[in-house]
């Protein structure tokens, strides 16, 4: 036994982009994805995928391991690049559609992008991203990605447009498999990149096995019809962008959408799953068109704890929720709320209160814990001790681009991932956040860090002291809330420190409630006590706002 070892043949990469070229197969007559009045076939998307990887590499002289960067909305182009640019060796970097230009810049100049994919409705505010470039800066090419198929692309800057390298591109291109599974394949962005931002990379083993293990650990059967109400750009669309293609799924894409637009889509087309933030889960239950479902749609949710009461009223519509905890450095969900047959017998609000739980860790990942920090060990799982939920699993980033010291704050050689997340361990073995990291704010499914927005806020004249913390809001979940002191004899209004954090901060960001006092609480070393304002900011009640 101890002389046979691994050889070529058992040791191929593993690339979640074996998955398209099998769906081509096994379901190449089936449709893939259904957009508007457009309807592709598996067949064609994996032909459209090699014929974009093939102009890359040729005609847009893209060399693999260079970064191709996508600003668009779930529409098809969208979910093609996914396979199409690391199909041409590129490593794939989706950008948030909702960030502004001078953000868009840092994270393109950071990047090094090379080439950036355009959707016509954010060629702007792309444009201007590219002027705030150093002068001595080469800017990438780029490619508009314009719903109409004839339009042209000159005169706007671009290289070409999106189609136009499909139709150029060789459909018998051979393309760039890994030559180990190591090598990186996507690169996403966490919040906080207006001043340092953090760039998630990400292997192509990584990424095969959270695609995997979402699958499994949600039961996605084969040729499920899938709703994109999750945006792509959110960590590839937590791996399902891929994952579709492994069960030859039906992707129903749409460029925006609304509790109107999500409850016909799922009628006209069958839809049996989809992802959601709990913003989105409310915006259902809040809809004057929230009649109970003709058929169960399975909805996976993250990004932050959904409330008990919204799990009640969603499910009652004949939603089945499941709920998954994971990060941008994990690639997907890493643990998930596995049901328990016993839990069936539960009052309603008490199954709704078991779920909200984030659970266990999904079928493939390694170990996950909640550790006291300071000593090393595993807290009591008692359900009350609070440690800090701390991660390990194939899925794991490679680190984050051009920051080892960030890397090695967050991995160390005892082999964890510290989330910064604040958990407790219950006794059945099920992982319960009870804080998120001190700086986040989680908004509509967006990590906001406080941070940057503190930067911003002390980058104004009059300011003197500022801290941000999240206030409750009945429709985002959190939204910023702001407390602020100015400087001795200066006089700023609430409407005018907003202005100014407009100008300044991708508007999402922007603070939703701002309090001036004339001290804020701090420690004997001069650290603001955050804790005092998190509760200053809980007792002035949920916000009443809508998108």
């Amino acid at each position: 036994m101890d002389q046979l070892k691994p050889r070529p043949a058992s040791t191929s990469p593993h690339t979640p982009l074996s998955f398209l070229e099998r769906a081509a197969t096994v379901y190449g007559d089936c449709p893939s994805i259904v957009y508007n009045n457009t309807t592709y076939t598996w067949s064609q998307t994996y032909r459209r995928c090699l014929q974009v990887a093939s102009s890359l590499s040729t005609s847009a002289g893209i060399a693999p391991g260079q970064v191709v960067s996508v600003v668009a909305p779930n529409i098809p182009a969208m979910y093609e690049l996914q396979f199409a640019v690391p199909m041409s060796g590129a490593i794939l970097n989706n950008i948030n559609t909702r960030l502004d230009a001078r953000t868009i810049s840092i994270l393109l100049l950071h990047s090094e992008s090379r080439l950036v994919f355009v959707d016509c409705l954010s060629s702007n505010v792309v444009l201007e991203a590219l002027s705030l470039f150093p002068p001595s800066t080469p800017r990438p090419t780029l490619v508009l990605i314009n719903e109409e198929p004839s339009s042209s692309s000159s005169g706007l800057g671009f290289f070409c447009t999106y189609e136009s390298l499909v139709e150029k591109g060789d459909h018998n291109f051979r393309w760039v498999r890994p030559r180990s599974e190591w090598d990186p394949m996507v690169l996403n962005y966490t919040s906080g990149t207006t001043s340092s931002p953090k760039g998630v990379v990400h292997c192509h083993r990584g990424m095969f096995l959270v695609s995997m293990a979402s699958l499994v650990d949600w039961c996605v059967p084969k040729q499920p019809v899938f709703l994109w109400t999750l945006p792509i750009f959110h960590a590839n669309g937590w791996s399902f962008s891929w994952g579709m293609a492994a069960v030859g799924g039906i992707n129903i894409c749409l460029r925006r959408f609304d509790d109107s637009t999500i409850y016909s889509l799922i009628n006209k087309h069958g839809v049996t799953h989809m992802c959601a933030a709990p913003v989105v889960l409310k915006m259902l239950t809040n809809s004057p068109t929230n009649q109970p479902l003709k058929h169960k749609v399975h909805v996976s949710t993250a990004g932050a704890p959904p409330p008990s009461a919204v799990l009640l009223r969603i499910e009652s519509l004949g939603f089945v929720v499941s709920h998954g905890y994971g990060m941008t450095e994990t690639g997907g969900h890493v643990v998930s709320c596995a049901w328990k047959p016993q839990w069936d017998v539960l009052p309603a609000r008490d199954k709704s209160k078991v779920k909200a739980r984030q659970g266990v860790k999904v079928a493939g990942f390694t170990e996950v814990d909640v550790m006291d920090i300071k000593t090393g060990v595993s807290v009591k799982r008692d359900g009350l001790t609070r440690g800090e939920v701390v991660l390990r699993g194939g899925c794991v980033m490679l680190g984050y681009l051009k920051d080892p010291e960030a890397t090695s704050k967050c991995m160390d050689d005892r082999g964890w991932f510290y989330t910064g997340d604040v958990g407790v361990m219950h006794p059945d073995g099920y992982l319960e956040i009870k804080d998120r990291s001190k700086d986040v704010i989680i908004s509509g499914g967006e990590n906001i860090s406080s941070l940057e927005i503190e930067s911003v806020l002390y980058a104004n004249p009059a300011v003197n002291e500022a801290a941000v913390v999240a206030r409750p809001d009945e429709f985002w979940g959190e939204t910023p809330c702001a407390f602020v002191n100015l400087k001795e004899g200066h006089k700023l209004s609430e409407e005018e420190l907003i202005d100014f954090c407009r100008e300044n901060m991708p508007h999402y960001m922007v603070p939703k409630t701002l309090v001036f006092k004339e001290d804020l609480p701090k420690t004997s070393t001069g650290k603001v006590k955050k804790f005092i304002l998190r509760e200053i900011a809980k007792a002035m009640g949920s916000r009443m706002s809508r998108m």
